[in-house]
């Protein structure tokens, strides 16, 4: 398998697992929660910050395991990773996560095709992406030249800890936001509140990347 076919394969299976985590944990915690809702988003908060720091372990070497297209947006930005990437990247994060999902209601005897009820909006949800998204940009941008192998760990805990400090309890991915207005679980999203979510998420692009040339002037793009 040709380099570039191997990396986007890992991107794709990636993404898949990782929403498979974020909507099939929410279900059986919502199920096991008995309406208590925070036990409901501690739960779903754990494995997904579990489960994101053993796939960017498993997948890092093979293509960075971004699963995220405004981490690879802001990779080809910075002059590491050429527009073919970027294109490939993307399709197999967000075809990915979309299996995920349909593969999590497939696990637990739901219908495979949904679409979300749940309503998230309001000005708050949007700063909420923003800070959100910044924040895990930056963490990354920060750790990549000084520890990245520190970048699983914090990425997981980072992602677990955003659910409880924001109110949109931090999708800060295009790709899952897209695949989870497709189940109408305890992780979904209206499909007419996700397009304020996509645009905080690029707007946050830009602000960690000039939050990092101040920060850390001397680093190399």
């Amino acid at each position: 398998m040709r380099p570039l076919a191997r990396a986007a394969t890992a991107e794709a299976l990636g993404s898949a697992a990782l929403l498979a985590v974020v909507v099939g944990s929410g279900i059986m915690a919502e199920r096991l929660a008995l309406g208590n809702t925070a036990v409901a988003l501690l739960a779903n908060a754990l494995a997904t910050g579990f489960a994101l720091y053993a796939l960017i372990a498993l997948f890092g070497p093979v293509s960075g395991a971004h699963f995220n297209p405004v981490v690879t947006l802001m990779e080809t930005l910075r002059g590491h990773i050429d527009r073919t990437r970027l294109l490939t990247y993307c399709c197999a994060q967000w075809g990915g996560a979309i299996i995920g999902v349909w593969l999590a209601h497939l696990m637990f005897d739901l219908p495979i095709i949904q679409l979300s009820h749940h309503a998230r909006s309001g000005l708050g949800q949007f700063v909420s992406e923003i800070v959100a998204t910044t924040g895990l940009l930056l963490l990354i941008l920060g750790l990549s030249r000084q520890a990245a192998e520190r970048i699983p760990a914090a990425v997981g805990a980072y992602i677990a800890a955003a659910y409880w400090f924001t109110a949109s309890t931090s999708f800060a991915n295009p790709a899952v936001t897209t695949a989870r207005m497709l189940t109408d679980s305890f992780a979904g999203i209206l499909p007419m509140d996700a397009p304020v979510f996509f645009l905080a998420q690029l707007i946050s692009v830009f602000i960690a990347l000039v939050l990092h040339r101040l920060l850390w002037p001397s680093t190399p793009a």
